[in-house]
């Protein structure tokens, strides 16, 4: 990790007596140290790669959803905090059923949400476990707060992008994060210079690490290629009284400054912050178009969010205590605990749940709600089928295939699930003379659900090309999709054990529901 831009000042030895200023070679020293124990960690580099890889989706693309989703469901911990948000009880006010999907996730809570959402996950999953956890958590919390505040703004604002500035507000005090989890004696004399009364925030900083939080958070979102805007808005803001924006650039950076205070005001009783309170929203209710009445709805409304979310996010402080007292579970075990339902549902040996039946009705409703409300496009539903059935019935591929007119091949246009990527790209076939499953599935527009392709009747039906790709397949699902005897495409998902338990009628019904709202939705009725 590359620091050269940063200007060190200071010595992470100093103490608050009237040591003398450190030598250049000093200074040289405590940079050099600072970058090593950062740039060692390899936790932090991985953080790094998976916040740049999701600020970098833009609600503009339209593959965005498709990206966020595929990103989200490859990680089982973040799929599940994720569908314990969106099933809560804050976020789910427009309908009564669960939430069982990323997509329906992603469409209900809005792209942004979902993305931010994810973002707040990524940095406490990867840093709330370290060492000195209360104090981290406690960073944490402010920083999730601090974006749920830009993101309330972001909604009132007409600046398109606004959404980036809930993501400033999460990282304006990243700097600070990264020594409470990886510097945490250099925090602890940051605090003290502070206390002293001597030195504001930044110079106690400065002094001890030989950089300010800003620059330290800068030089990492940088080296973690994040967008410069974003970056920029982590500069401070002119003291004072605060005027309106002239650019979206200098809104945004007065938002994450606004964030970050009001974050740690609404951590703390009303009845003790009403003064703080006027002096901020003396400070930037102009700026920011807030009254008193707007502040305060502004702040409930962030701390029930918060408080959600903390649920989610095991940021609560029993929690903190077990972790701190070295006697709290690994997050991967907190993880198997959310879902004790599911767990107590169980699954059958071929990894198929037992309550397949409900989760496919869920899908189902959500197909038709989406197609209802008018908003939602094809390809969109088309990929919230595709993981209503990887999900589901709990297959470790799946993917949707469409016929290519000019070549006439048949080829992978979206993958769900183990190396989706890999073999998405390799999935790509020809109808040929030989009359194998997948021909015969499609000629006669007959759904196939095979449990198991060893049985030499099965394994001599296989074409060569499903043989080499997916070698390990003992179960799976073809269904063709066929509209007015044009073959247009199919939905294909396997599993690598036999499925012995079968389909039974109910969700037979339930899987045939959903492919024909696909046909419905490709040939527009």
């Amino acid at each position: 990790m590359d620091f050269s831009d940063v200007r060190f000042t200071g010595n992470v030895a100093m103490s608050v007596d009237t040591k003398p200023p450190p030598c250049c070679g000093e200074i040289r020293d405590v940079r050099d140290a600072l970058v090593q124990k950062l740039s060692s960690d390899v936790g932090l580099f991985a953080l790094g790669s998976a916040v740049s890889r999701v600020v970098q989706l833009s609600a503009s693309d339209d593959e965005a959803a498709h990206n966020l989703a595929y990103y989200v469901l490859s990680d089982v911990a973040l799929t599940q905090k994720i569908l314990c948000l969106s099933n809560s009880v804050t976020y789910r006010r427009v309908v009564n059923t669960p939430v069982t999907t990323i997509s329906r996730a992603i469409f209900m809570l809005g792209f942004d949400t979902v993305k931010t959402s994810a973002l707040a996950m990524l940095l406490v999953d990867s840093l709330s476990n370290h060492k000195h956890a209360q104090s981290i958590r406690a960073e944490l919390a402010d920083a999730l707060r601090a974006s749920l505040v830009g993101r309330e703004l972001a909604r009132h604002s007409h600046y398109q992008g606004a959404e980036e500035a809930s993501i400033a507000a999460l990282f304006k005090n990243l700097g600070r994060l990264l020594v409470t989890s990886h510097e945490h004696a250099c925090l602890r004399q940051i605090e003290v210079l502070v206390a002293a009364g001597e030195h504001s925030p930044a110079q106690a900083s400065a002094q001890v690490l030989g950089c300010s939080y800003e620059a330290l958070a800068e030089a990492v979102l940088t080296e973690w290629n994040i967008p410069a805007t974003i970056i920029h808005a982590l500069g401070a803001v002119p003291a004072g009284r605060q005027r309106a924006a002239a650019n979206r650039q200098e809104w945004m950076r007065q938002v994450a400054s606004f964030s970050v205070e009001a974050s740690k005001l609404i951590a703390r009783p009303d009845a003790e912050v009403e003064a703080d309170r006027q002096k901020l929203l003396a400070r930037f209710g102009a700026a920011l178009n807030l009254d008193t009445e707007k502040m305060r709805e502004l702040f409930a409304s962030v701390a029930e969010e918060m408080r959600v979310l903390s649920d989610s996010l095991k940021l609560g402080g029993a929690d903190i205590k077990a972790a701190d007292a070295g006697s709290g579970m690994p997050d991967v075990l907190l993880m198997m605990t959310m879902g004790a339902d599911a767990k107590a549902e169980g699954f059958h040996p071929s990894g198929k749940p037992v309550n397949a039946r409900d989760l496919l009705l869920a899908g189902v409703q959500d197909v038709i709600q989406m197609r209802a409300l008018g908003r939602s496009k094809v390809n969109e539903l088309i990929l919230l089928v595709l993981e209503t059935l990887y999900r589901s019935m709990g297959f470790r591929f799946a993917t949707m295939c469409l016929k290519d007119t000019k070549s006439g091949q048949f080829r992978a246009r979206v993958a769900l699930g183990e190396g989706h990527a890999s073999r998405q790209a390799r999935f790509v076939f020809q109808m040929t003379p030989e009359r194998d499953l997948f021909q015969l599935s499609m000629e006669n527009n007959t759904d196939l659900m095979i449990s198991d392709a060893s049985s030499e009747k099965i394994r001599d039906l296989l074409p060569a090309w499903h043989r080499a790709l997916l070698p390990d397949a003992r179960s799976f699902i073809v269904l063709p999709l066929v509209v007015q005897k044009v073959q247009i495409g199919l939905f294909y998902a396997d599993r690598v054990l036999p499925a012995s338990e079968g389909l039974p009628p109910d969700e037979t019904a339930l899987i045939k529901a959903l492919k024909s709202q696909i046909l419905a939705a490709l040939s527009g009725t």
